[in-house]
């Protein structure tokens, strides 16, 4: 398997790894969380790596969850104090562990492979040299495996706990009164979430990490109104940023982390712009037609008050109905063209007139207002 490869299949796994607790993460409001975390599990990092003196050590996992976990509680206890909002919490806690452990590797940790560029951006490109080998066996890059049993966990995690962090999300005090337990659900998503930044922090750095817990869910969430295709969404995008990051990493010769974290961006920003229901351009088309609809009404109730009478209707005639509805030459044609074909007015020489449907349809918009 070539270096390549093996870098974008670390890369695909450790994306989807990360979007599938991040879509929970999106739903609760909760985004800048994920931030705390993989900054915050910096310094369990640290302090574990001066007790074991070995970056491979599996107790660097325990102890740097064990450190997100703690940033969450740290930043849940100030939250239920009452004297500072949740906003404010996240962003005294996550800065302060950060800069612990940012402190701890520039005065201890100088000469190790524990520095501040690879914490914040990491480097993939160097994950395949990183192999796992048993028995004299080489199984691939140690990344990959790890983070193919952290996806592993977080599927078992989520099929296990389906209804639970569903309800728990969507309601917490429906969940609450139906006997789950709110509280150990958070928790255990923050663990997955802390377990998940861990796996990837060497790999591809807190700043992917966050990109890739974030922009694929909230791209997901654009284009699915359930949970369960917002998570395979979430997941197909999280893959494609992947791919398209590394590929223009090659093409252009910068970071594949990097490159990664922009084509995340890149991907929600197609979502923004296109998502069917939920982009800005069917939400702008939505209003033009919401205007295009009011206008149509507009123009139906004057005709249903002008066009009983002969003296009355000279204001139904085609070349005076922009001055009296107030409209441009050009909207009054566009209503009138979009009228015709609904067949709510009809042509007699110069008279525009109601049909039926359209006086009864006036008399509604009369009514409801």
């Amino acid at each position: 398997m070539s270096p390549g490869l093996e870098i974008v299949l670390i890369a695909v796994t450790t994306a989807v790894a990360a979007a599938l607790p991040g879509s929970y993460l999106v739903l609760r409001r909760s985004a800048m969380v994920s931030d705390a975390i993989s900054h915050a599990i910096l310094p369990g990092i640290v302090l574990a790596f001066f007790l074991t003196r070995d970056l491979n050590s599996p107790f660097l996992l325990v102890a740097a969850a064990a450190s997100g976990v703690l940033a969450v509680v740290l930043i849940e206890a100030l939250r239920r104090s009452h004297l500072v909002p949740e906003d404010a919490a996240i962003g005294l806690v996550f800065p302060a562990l950060f800069s612990i452990g940012v402190i701890l590797i520039s005065r201890y940790a100088a000469n190790v492979h524990l520095d501040t560029d690879s914490v914040l951006l990491g480097e993939l490109a160097f994950a395949p040299f990183d192999r796992l080998l048993v028995r004299g066996h080489d199984l691939g890059p140690r990344a990959l495996w790890t983070m193919g049993v952290i996806l592993a966990l977080n599927l078992a995690a989520i099929a296990v706990a389906w209804k639970e962090l569903k309800l728990a999300t969507v309601d917490p005090s429906l969940a609450a009164l139906l006997g789950f337990p709110p509280a150990a659900l958070h928790y255990g998503l923050m663990a997955m979430v802390s377990i998940t930044a861990v796996g990837a922090f060497d790999a591809v750095g807190s700043i992917l990490v966050v990109a890739l817990m974030i922009a694929p869910p909230a791209t997901a969430y654009l284009l699915a109104d359930r949970l369960a295709p917002m998570l395979w969404l979430a997941a197909a995008a999280a893959a494609l940023s992947a791919v398209l990051g590394f590929a223009a990493a090659i093409l252009a010769d910068v970071s594949i982390a990097g490159a990664m974290a922009v084509a995340s961006c890149a991907v929600f920003g197609a979502a923004f712009a296109f998502a069917p229901r939920r982009g800005l351009v069917a939400q702008a088309r939505q209003r033009s037609a919401q205007r295009l609809e009011l206008a149509l009404r507009m123009l139906l109730v004057h005709l249903l008050h002008h066009q009983e009478t002969e003296i009355e209707r000279e204001e139904c005639r085609l070349a005076g109905l922009h001055r009296h509805l107030r409209w441009s030459e050009a909207r009054t044609r566009q209503v009138i063209r979009e009228a015709e074909e609904r067949r709510l007015v009809a042509r007699s020489g110069e008279l525009v007139l109601a049909t039926g449907d359209g006086r009864r349809l006036a008399e509604a918009a009369v009514t409801e207002g």
